[in-house]
């Protein structure tokens, strides 16, 4: 008798990835989202490319290497000889998300980018950590004399003034500026990898948001939601994308979920209108 093995689905795969709390592994789980652009994307083959990048590294650095001889080879590497940087020219390419594409085009956005970089740090024995810094995802490594904060797409460290004028637009618009209460150090504390895999697909949220391009948004969706089930306001967004694009039942279904949570949320009116009007619309149905 044949054995027969089911092979799991895209969102199958990246839900068994983030099924751990500890240990997530974030390189591989960050290069599993391109399955909804890329389906016969082979991860593994993806993973044994940065290690042949690891590899050509280590080669580099002698084994007494200082922690701050390490880091300048990394920068030299990645930034200098493999030319990684920003996409510029092209910012809200959902491509700049998909590390697939950033290993073959060496363009990329902050999260993406940081995320190969981090990969290699970490592989040298760096104690590197992504930064949620606002606006802008950062990197920072730990040395014996103090830590270095950087431009994931520059390589370019930068100064307590730096961080400061970079923060200042945040401040701003969410009404602390002149704020001194709120120290820097608050702006960066290491981001966990479920973190940093919830403002990668976030980002492409807004890409396909913003274009109305309702199934790419509702894949992102689901991704987000089995990375971060207890986040209702995802079900929310999950059943409007729903909604726009035709899947009424659906929709039902996660906004009444939402509104479960929702408590006295300032669109919990509108919801319910919208639930209602969707409702009538399943009712017309034959």
């Amino acid at each position: 008798m044949a054995l027969q093995f089911s092979v799991p689905t895209p969102l199958e795969y990246f839900a068994a990835l983030v099924s751990e709390s500890e240990d997530l592994p974030l390189l591989e789980a960050a290069a599993s989202i391109a399955h909804d652009e890329y389906p016969d994307l082979d991860v593994q083959q993806l993973l044994g490319d940065v290690d042949q990048l690891q590899a050509r590294l280590q080669r580099r650095l002698p084994a007494d290497a200082s922690e701050l001889q390490r880091l300048r080879t990394l920068n030299q590497f990645f930034f200098g000889d493999l030319g990684f940087g920003g996409n510029l020219n092209d910012y809200y390419d959902p491509d700049n998300s998909y590390l697939n594409a950033v290993l073959r085009t060496r363009r990329g956005i902050p999260i993406s980018l940081a995320i190969l970089w981090l990969e290699l740090a970490q592989g040298l024995g760096l104690e590197a950590h992504g930064v949620s810094f606002p606006g802008h995802f950062m990197v920072k490594v730990l040395l014996p004399k103090g830590q270095v904060v950087m431009d994931p797409m520059t390589g370019r460290s930068l100064s307590r003034e730096d961080l400061s004028e970079r923060l200042d637009p945040y401040q701003r618009r969410q009404g602390l500026a002149g704020d001194d209460d709120v120290p820097m150090g608050l702006y960066l504390q290491a981001a966990p990898a479920r973190d940093i895999l919830a403002r990668m697909l976030r980002n492409l949220k807004e890409i396909h948001r913003s274009q109305q391009d309702w199934p790419r948004l509702i894949a992102v969706q689901d991704r987000l939601l089995v990375l971060q089930p207890q986040a209702w306001a995802e079900w929310r967004d999950r059943g409007l994308a729903h909604a726009e694009h035709g899947n009424a039942r659906q929709a039902v279904t996660d906004l009444e979920t939402y509104l479960a949570q929702a408590d006295e949320g300032l669109d919990v009116a509108a919801i319910t209108e919208r639930v209602g009007s969707l409702r009538r619309t399943l009712g017309g149905q034959r």
